[in-house]
């Protein structure tokens, strides 16, 4: 399924049983089973993160695959939450109950491991990664936590919840356009990555169709009650406020993270 081109909206699938959940990450994550044969790996709404870390996961992780980087398939899956009466675990079973309707499935790479050395990731890909990250704020793949999965040799990029801190005060969002990026000493790839400038001309003229397509992804109802806005459409035009005036001002957060990976190397 990771192969499917990317679509302007995600397929929805309807979740069968819960197999397991994944305690490594803080929002206990589940691998589920899904009526359409396929199995993937759900965050659900009524984590502790809540539905903006389920857009930031969809505007990224599209945007990504959009400009042509390793992110499994997503996919929108609608849980009942009758499925809590058949976990033993209390805590899943609060979990289940609590994201009734719609949440979000990536595609589960079965035998995949998670990668903790860079070594052996091409320069090219390593600049477009740090690139995206850099781009979207994503703090999330650091050393300590590097998010990246080697699936049949290949590197895929997972978990992008924390990315886009900037929604969570939109008050806020016009500093957001100039921010650096705080993570870059962190990141996992600084040290394998290519020169960034390169990656920027390749990827920057793709990002405005491509982020408008990840954005008409995310489901309207994870966009609804917003503090400030009318609706699902004000919400997707705030989003492309901050990301398009931040694509305009690359010297402010990209110069500052190319003199970190030179002295990295």
């Amino acid at each position: 399924m990771t192969d499917a081109d990317p679509t302007p909206t995600l397929r929805e699938v309807r979740a069968l049983r819960y197999v397991v959940a994944l305690r490594e990450g803080g929002s206990l994550p589940g691998v589920v089973e899904a009526d359409d044969l396929g199995t993937y790996v759900v965050k659900f709404r009524g984590a502790g993160q809540g539905r903006k870390a389920l857009v930031a996961e969809v505007v990224v992780g599209e945007l990504g695959r959009r400009l042509g980087l390793p992110v499994p398939e997503l996919v929108v899956v609608s849980l009942d939450a009758s499925m809590a009466s058949a976990e033993p675990d209390e805590e899943v079973q609060d979990l289940l109950r609590a994201s009734h309707g719609t949440n979000l499935g990536m595609d589960f790479l079965p035998g995949s491991l998670g990668i903790e050395r860079p070594d052996g990731i091409d320069a090219d890909l390593a600049a477009r990664v740090l690139w995206l990250d850099a781009f979207t704020q994503n703090v999330d793949r650091s050393w300590r936590n590097p998010n990246l999965l080697r699936w049949h040799g290949s590197p895929w990029l997972i978990d992008h919840g924390a990315a886009l801190y900037f929604h969570h005060d939109w008050s806020a969002r016009a500093a957001a356009a100039t921010r650096p990026y705080p993570a870059a000493h962190d990141h996992v790839l600084l040290g394998v990555a290519g020169p960034l400038r390169p990656a920027h001309d390749l990827l920057a003229p793709l990002v405005p169709h491509a982020l408008a397509e990840a954005l008409d992804s995310v489901p309207d109802e994870w966009l609804l009650g917003e503090p400030g806005f009318e609706g699902p459409g004000d919400v997707r035009a705030a989003y492309t406020e901050v990301l398009l005036a931040r694509l305009d001002e690359p010297e402010t957060w990209l110069d500052a993270v190319e003199v970190a990976r030179a002295a990295h190397v």
